[in-house]
């Protein structure tokens, strides 16, 4: 049927959907905690804003690839819905293939640029890796800009930042969701073009709309049969 899909489900499912709630809610109480200490007790929680910033950019880069996952982005399919489906789901793993090659890229990017706090070398290769850049220079000491360092992260200093203590939490931290977003967008990209290759679906992304069509019309024949 155009556009079927199956609903996710499972102990990474929940874990996923749990942690982007979490970090939903942690803004939302952050956020509400810097406001009444700003205007009742007229004071702010110094390192407020950063963490909400750095919590927004988990929110979107982790809630993209989970969107990925559930068919949740948006997508006009007016012309798909036009074709036979044999050119639907060509047209599916085309759009797949394009789909992954561009998060690979954005992998490496991520990676290049995470790499170097985490005193790790990034790869050659302006496109593709063509191999690991060994001299270059570490910058794992370097801090964020509010942000007090927590106890249970006080191993990074041994293990990155050779021995040196940290006033600040490394950057190494809020920025590990750019390499771990990419590649769980690739992997979402992946799921997608094999669910297109068993014929679980025909496109990448449905239209709400169709979607919502889609989902009575099998709930008819589930009563039909």
């Amino acid at each position: 049927m155009s556009g079927a899909r199956t609903g996710p489900s499972g102990f990474i499912h929940t874990l996923e959907e749990s942690l982007i709630a979490l970090i939903l809610g942690a803004m939302t109480l952050l956020t509400f905690a810097n406001v009444i200490a700003r205007y009742v007790f007229n004071s702010n929680i110094l390192w407020a804003l950063e963490v909400t910033v750095f919590l927004f950019a988990w929110l979107v880069l982790l809630g993209a690839s989970y969107a990925v996952k559930v068919h949740a982005h948006l997508g006009v399919d007016a012309v798909i819905n036009m074709l036979p489906e044999g050119v639907r789901r060509t047209l599916g793993l085309i759009a797949a293939a394009a789909c992954i090659i561009f998060s690979l890229l954005m992998l490496k990017g991520a990676y290049d640029y995470w790499a170097v706090f985490a005193d790790l070398p990034p790869t050659f290769g302006r496109w593709f890796p063509t191999g690991l850049d060994l001299k270059a220079r570490s910058q794992s000491f370097y801090e964020v800009q509010d942000v007090p360092m927590i106890g249970a992260l006080r191993f990074l200093e041994d293990l990155i930042n050779y021995g040196d203590s940290y006033e600040k939490l490394p950057k190494v931290v809020p920025y590990l969701v750019l390499p771990l977003s990419m590649l769980l967008l690739v992997i979402r990209f992946v799921q997608a073009a094999f669910q297109i290759l068993r014929g679980q679906t025909d496109r990448l992304v449905a239209s709400h709309e169709v979607e919502d069509e889609l989902e009575a019309v099998r709930a008819q024949q589930g009563e039909h049969d």
